[in-house]
């Protein structure tokens, strides 16, 4: 039996709920010395997530900061370091939002943390493959997913191929030749029926016990 609006307060109802439906998430475009990246975030999954990532970027937290760890297969990371390799100081870590249904595949960008569940600041990851053992379990919490990659995933690629090594204070999986974020802003709001899919290729196999900790 369909449903039909038979009371003009019912039928605006209907048309309201529609358009919050509809509304666009939230768009960032992150302007990196390798090409521009565009994300889209979920804040329906992961408000406080989204929240927290949005405040870094209107304030220009992230404008200067570097892409400090990529493991091709895996993941590439960065919103934490600067060009000298010194750790910008974030703001009050955010909850752990790992059990809201959303899945570390590739194109999808996570927030990096500790051990500690709920030590996510700033720093943030783009999955380059399908990396589900970062979700969260039963009996364990996971890697936040808040948004994925609509735009620019070939300029996550090229990062991936870039030879990694030492650099600063890390001993391995630095690019060695450096990706600056030059500047992430929010982009004009669209009807999220306008935003495509993001189309990118199969994911490439996941090396086996990787972590996305935070190095110490």
């Amino acid at each position: 039996m369909s449903l039909r609006c038979t009371l003009p307060i019912a039928c605006l109802f209907l048309v309201v709920s529609n358009a919050v439906a509809e509304q666009a998430a939230p768009r960032v475009k992150m302007q990196t010395t390798a090409g521009d990246i565009v994300i889209e975030l979920d804040p329906s999954k992961a408000p406080a997530t989204v929240a927290n990532f949005l405040a870094y970027v209107d304030k220009g937290f992230y404008d200067g900061l570097i892409f400090h760890r990529v493991i091709p297969g895996f993941m590439a990371q960065g919103g934490g370091f600067d060009t000298r390799f010194v750790i910008k100081e974030p703001d009050e870590p955010v909850t752990n939002e790992s059990r809201n249904g959303l899945s570390n595949l590739r194109g999808t960008i996570a927030m990096a943390r500790t051990a500690a569940p709920h030590s996510a600041t700033s720093q943030f990851f783009i999955n380059l493959a399908d990396n589900r053992r970062l979700d969260a379990g039963e009996y364990r919490w996971g890697y936040t997913v808040f948004g994925k990659v609509i735009e620019g995933m070939n300029v996550v690629d090229g990062i991936a191929e870039i030879p990694t090594g030492p650099a600063g204070p890390f001993r391995q999986d630095v690019p060695q030749f450096m990706v600056t974020i030059k500047r992430m802003s929010r982009l004009a709001p669209v009807n999220s029926k306008q935003v495509s899919e993001n189309k990118t290729p199969a994911p490439a196999s996941d090396p086996a016990g990787r972590r996305i900790d935070e190095p110490t």
